[in-house]
């Protein structure tokens, strides 16, 4: 059974929502990532929206697809405005959401950080890289 661990400076309770986000960038509890960035995939546009998932393995692929160089990093957000259905993924090829995919213009603020997961296979990781790749050409 995977065994996931976290750290974080608010009380848990199971009402509420949990959101995650998963980047290479070393963030810290209490910033906020917010749009206006470079994106962590493509061609590394500016952002115009932030994306967080409600699965910690929709996270956990966002960590490992995202561009750059250092490890994988998700972390616990907490939504400061609205959030949608990322019509990229549920619109197109997940209906109804079940990845639990979510974009804002509004800003997260990191409220912890998952500090052991279990990534996915790197022939697989490879092979989603690949076709993200193709399709971007």
């Amino acid at each position: 059974m995977q065994q996931n661990k976290c750290k974080s400076n608010i009380a848990q309770s199971p009402f509420v929502q949990t959101y995650f986000h998963g980047t290479k960038a070393d963030l810290k509890i209490g910033e906020l990532i917010s749009v206006g960035f470079n994106s962590n995939y493509g061609q590394r546009k500016e952002a115009q929206y932030i994306y967080l998932t409600s699965t910690l393995d929709a996270a956990i692929w966002g960590a490992e697809l995202a561009l750059g160089e250092g490890r994988g990093r998700i972390y616990l957000v907490e939504a400061i405005g609205e959030i949608e259905n990322d019509p990229d993924l549920t619109d197109r090829k997940f209906p109804g959401n079940p990845t639990m995919s979510y974009r804002s213009q509004h800003p997260f603020k990191v409220v912890g950080e998952v500090t052991v997961w279990q990534g996915h296979d790197p022939k697989q990781i490879k092979a989603t890289k690949d076709k993200i790749k193709k399709n971007r050409y």
